[in-house]
């Protein structure tokens, strides 16, 4: 079978991350920028892999090729888990500076110490068959009270992670390749791959 990955995502950030691990293993890592003509997938689950699911069979079925999806979201505690699956739509769809802006208005005046977070990364891996991998991640850290960084994306200004004295934005990618939950997630994924892999051809 073709060495061919599709991410299914259209955010630059997110594939530069999977392109620095899969190309290594000798895979032609494409996006969702590849393919203009796809529909638009509705993520209607309840849960983080109920949506990666959606993406990747959905993709998987119109391109017939392998597809990585993911759906990723911050969950702050002082929020009872705010915003969730909707952490790409919160204040406007895929807009990460008013989805920042409502996440710290929500979170004036919530002291330092109680301002705990997860972000959590749910992979689903499939292929055209069906054959289909899944794992999930989880890192834990700090929302600021104002971003720090210029690199990453969506949340990661004001995502601090103390072990690292950084916000995800601040971190060099192989930095952070090392702690996100995504990272969390595909490490996860990466000793079962090539058994999966083979198990499909």
């Amino acid at each position: 079978m073709e060495r061919t990955l599709v991410i299914a995502t259209n955010n630059a950030g997110k594939a530069r991350e999977f392109r620095a691990i899969f190309e290594p293993k000798g895979f032609t890592v494409q996006t969702l920028a590849d393919f203009p003509n796809l529909k638009q997938i509705a993520e209607t689950g309840s849960t983080f892999t109920e949506n990666a699911t959606l993406k990747a069979a959905a993709v998987a079925e119109a391109t017939q090729l392998t597809v990585l999806a993911d759906d990723s979201g911050l969950m702050v505690d002082a929020l009872e888990g705010e915003p969730g699956i909707y952490s790409a739509r919160y204040a406007g769809d895929h807009d990460d500076a008013k989805n920042n802006a409502k996440l710290l208005a929500k979170l004036k005046g919530v002291p330092a110490d109680q301002r705990g977070a997860a972000f959590h990364t749910s992979l689903v891996l499939r292929q055209p068959s069906g054959h289909q991998l899944v794992t999930t991640g989880e890192v834990r850290g700090l929302i600021l009270s104002a971003p720090r960084g210029n690199d990453g994306f969506g949340y990661d200004p004001l995502f601090y992670v103390p072990s690292e004295h950084q916000t995800f934005a601040e971190m060099p990618l192989a930095t952070k390749n090392q702690h996100s939950h995504r990272a969390k997630a595909t490490a996860a994924m990466l000793p079962l791959f090539d058994e999966w892999w083979e198990a499909a051809q």
